[in-house]
């Protein structure tokens, strides 16, 4: 069965290759462990894989840049919007 021409995210029973090949994926809710407490933090696939890659790139876990980050975010901001300016910021540079 291949992807709706629809534009939105395959159902849960259509390949991976389908929902991969959606230009506007919905959020992967994943486990984090933060400070020593378990938080799910729900971002699109490929920022989840930008992620994985800078931590590797730094050296770290991506709980402990997940850390970092936590660390560094504002109140009125959440975990994932953090996350996701991160990347954002990283791949466009710092500008």
């Amino acid at each position: 069965m291949s992807a709706p021409a629809t534009g939105k995210t395959p159902a849960p029973g259509e390949s991976r290759k389908a929902r991969a090949a959606d230009p506007y994926p919905a959020p992967v809710k994943r486990s984090l462990t933060l400070s020593g407490h378990r938080t799910s933090v729900s971002l699109e696939e490929p920022f989840w894989q930008e992620f994985r890659r800078m931590a590797e790139d730094e050296g770290l876990s991506v709980n402990a840049l997940a850390s970092r980050i936590d660390a560094a975010r504002g109140s009125g901001t959440t975990l994932a919007s953090a996350i996701r300016l991160h990347v954002l910021a990283t791949l466009s540079g710092g500008r």
